[in-house]
């Protein structure tokens, strides 16, 4: 396949490559409500599935609608505790943080199915160590050694 080449690289004078911006699809508004809303709106549904999974297909209760509740309101607070945490931290800190968020999280939901102590530990690992192996890939990919974001 034949490419033209540009005038200025035929001539003999070098480019130097531009860093592809991020888009700016949305303001600065719409980030700042985004960090709030999004870890409300996971807790609510974490919430959710963990008051469906401990009543295990049983009536509704007032102990089941609180049990949901504080797990949406403890998973939301760690959430955004994480949030704030974590970009502040050496990619392999970092990585650690969410994989330890993850497999806490998955081990309660886990746990509240009447599984054995040691299946939902095996089971939360695995999880950790899979949300472990790719953040840190991902972080290793796009940060230098300092930590800052690359480009």
């Amino acid at each position: 396949m034949a490419h033209t080449a540009h005038a200025s690289s035929a001539s003999g004078t070098r480019h130097t490559a531009r860093t592809p911006r991020p888009s700016d699809v949305f303001d600065a508004r719409v980030h700042a409500v985004a960090q709030w809303a999004l870890p409300v709106l996971g807790g609510l549904v974490y919430g959710f599935w963990a008051a469906e999974v401990n009543r295990s297909g049983g009536p509704i209760t007032g102990w089941n609608v609180l049990f949901g509740f504080v797990s949406a309101i403890v998973f939301a607070a760690v959430c955004i505790g994480v949030l704030k945490v974590a970009p502040l931290m050496r990619r392999e800190r970092h990585a650690v943080l969410w994989a330890v968020f993850a497999g806490v999280a998955f081990g309660f939901i886990y746990c509240q199915a009447d599984h054995s102590v040691w299946r939902s530990t095996m089971m939360s690992l695995a999880v950790a160590f899979g949300v472990f192996a790719v953040n840190f890939y991902r972080y290793y990919t796009h940060e230098d050694g300092a930590g800052h974001r690359e480009g």
